[in-house]
């Protein structure tokens, strides 16, 4: 037998949990051929990768991400390559560019996923081929693709495209009966395109950008019961997946959400829900998040949280974060572009004092801890205040309340003004117990948005170091099996997708990782501009020593750390259909060497 490509002696993991050995394996026409404990034949095979003392993985999921707009002038998504994802999931959050013109995707992504405007709009009607979804399919796979692709169908994307974001963001509209039948077409056809199921959203503070609609929520927050039940249906029937957000101030909401999940005389509904995180603002929420999951789980439901499984660290250039946008005046100081009125605002004291109030309550769900002292300054052409909290500040300028200690540098420096605060996922030990809980899935990176806000494309190995730490220290919380098994086939499994394992018979999809360098270098800060948004500089991770190959399809997209020629010119990935498994290769099982 010959090979395309052989890694030798590298500790294998299958993405399955089961116990891991130093194997032998083998690669062929995209597939894995052969996984042996002893040599392979390398006679006319041109690449053989010693991997001794390294992690040879099943290439990672990433569950949810808003790539929708940079696959389109930027499909190569090497942000995420080269920390060994290998599949990428598109539509989250009720957005994705199937229907939607380019001034629509504009306003639903702009804002909300705060990415330039205008560099969507430009993105979707420059590239838009399509009108179905085995269209859009179909004109991906034409794209030089890095990692594979996976996708949900956006509701607000679908209500916008039949009602006009007007009618779509208004209270008291609802679709006729032919604009309903026609949303639920677009699903079924999405569903039978091998979409993964449908994302919508109800949480209320993320807001729609440009002119017409500005500061109005997502379509999908104004749907009727009626809508989203018929949508819903669909969804059973197929065995296809929601995944949503729940609007956190309405408990109401939150538990139907959870509920949905159930099959009472029918099938239960998939449901995938933003999110378990250990928010700073409410430390006890997270101890409910696991054992509602469990039982409505045991009740016969099919539910899981989505989780980020490290420290979410956000960033910010003066105001312009989404976390403002919970409460009013932080969303008012948001819904104002121009910066000359924005600051004549901001110096405003009854705005100041309204501020103030809203930044001090202790009523309502909130997801910022709004805690000035709990807020860096990491870059400001004032020097004397870099590395202080904005309550220091305040505290040395004579006492000034943390709000205006605030406002007065944003008044001062704009988006010169850089600060960072870490909202959830703070304390270790929590996320260790977030880490084993079965009705947590790891996702939620945000991958292709919020580009100057945070990063966390290696949130993979961020989570490998965690478990390989403690198990070094002595005091392990779940094996580096469980938790390959949890970034890789667990996902897989649970979205029905052809992807997350490492057997013989498997697309070759490989993360080739080196253990003695998931250190502090993982953390490390770093920017790159991108070229699709005008040369944008981007929070990205980069730590090249880490992981040393990365396989699509069998096809090395990644080499010590850097990207191959493939990357960007040619085609490595693919769009993987929901439920739909590549056949083995079972004209040729009989001459696989099995596990030695």
């Amino acid at each position: 037998m010959t090979y395309d490509t052989i890694i030798r002696n590298g500790r294998w993991f299958d993405g399955s949990g089961a116990a891991s050995a130093v194997r032998n394996i083998g690669i062929r026409n995209g597939h894995v051929v052969a996984i042996s404990a002893d040599d392979l034949d390398a006679t006319d095979c041109p690449r053989v990768v010693d991997a001794t003392g390294l992690w040879v993985l099943p290439g990672m999921l990433d569950i949810h991400t808003h790539y929708d707009v940079e696959v389109l002038n930027g499909p190569a998504l090497a942000e995420s390559l080269r920390h060994g994802v290998t599949t990428v999931m598109l539509g989250s959050c009720s957005l994705s560019t199937i229907h939607v013109d380019g001034t629509q995707a504009g306003d639903l992504f702009g804002r909300v996923e705060a990415i330039p405007r205008e560099h969507v709009i430009a993105a979707v009607d420059g590239r838009k081929t399509w009108r179905t979804c085995e269209e859009y399919v179909e004109a991906l796979e034409t794209m030089p693709l890095g990692p594979n692709l996976a996708a949900f169908i956006g509701h607000s994307d679908m209500r916008t495209a039949v009602m006009g974001l007007d009618r779509a963001t208004r209270k008291r509209e609802r679709p006729s009966r032919a604009e309903q039948a026609e949303m639920e077409r677009m699903l079924a056809e999405a569903l039978r395109a091998g979409f993964v199921g449908m994302s919508s959203m109800q949480l209320l503070f993320d807001k729609i950008d440009g002119d017409v609609c500005r500061s109005r929520t997502l379509p999908s927050t104004y749907a009727g019961a009626r809508e989203q039940r018929r949508l819903k249906s669909l969804l059973r029937k197929a065995g296809r997946v929601l995944q949503s957000g729940p609007n956190i101030e309405n408990p109401v909401n939150l538990g139907s959400q959870i509920a949905q999940s159930l099959g009472v005389f029918r099938n239960p509904l998939k449901t995938s829900l933003l999110s378990a995180a250990d928010v700073k603002s409410n430390p006890y929420a997270i101890a409910l998040m696991g054992p509602v999951a469990r039982l409505v789980n045991r009740l016969g439901a099919d539910f899981r949280w989505q989780h980020l499984p490290v420290p979410f660290e956000v960033y910010a250039d003066g105001i312009d974060l989404v976390i403002f946008e919970e409460f009013g005046a932080g969303a008012a100081a948001l819904h104002l572009r121009d910066e000359v009125e924005r600051n004549e605002m901001m110096r405003d004291e009854d705005y100041r004092r309204r501020f103030r109030k809203e930044y001090e309550s202790k009523f309502g769900v909130r997801v910022w801890h709004r805690d000035f002292f709990d807020a860096e300054i990491v870059e400001c052409p004032d020097a004397s205040v870099v590395g202080k909290s904005f309550g220091r500040v305040g505290v040395e300028r004579g006492g000034l309340h943390p709000v205006d200690a605030f406002l007065d540098l944003v008044l001062e420096h704009g988006t010169a003004l850089r600060w960072r605060t870490t909202i959830s996922n703070h304390r270790p030990e929590v996320l260790k117990k977030l880490a084993r809980d079965p009705g947590v899935q790891m996702g939620f990176s945000d991958a292709g948005a919020h580009l100057r806000n945070m990063a966390f494309y290696n949130m993979g190995l961020r989570l490998l170091r965690h478990v390989r730490d403690a198990e070094a220290a002595g005091t392990p919380f779940m094996t580096v099996e469980q938790a390959v098994h949890r970034l890789t086939g667990e996902l897989a499994d649970w979205y029905r997708l052809d992807a997350g394992h490492l057997r013989i018979g498997d697309r070759a999809d490989v993360a080739i990782v080196d253990p003695a360098c998931l250190d502090d270098r993982l953390d490390a800060y770093a920017e790159e501009p991108v070229e699709q948004y005008g040369g944008l500089s981007r929070m990205v991770n980069r730590n090249r020593e880490t992981v040393r190959a990365v396989f699509v399809g069998g096809r090395a997209v990644f080499l010590d750390g850097e990207p191959t020629d493939l990357v960007g010119r040619h085609r490595t990935g693919r769009f993987l259909r929901a439920a739909h498994q590549s056949p083995a290769i079972a004209a040729q099982k009989d001459e696989f060497t099995s596990v030695g």
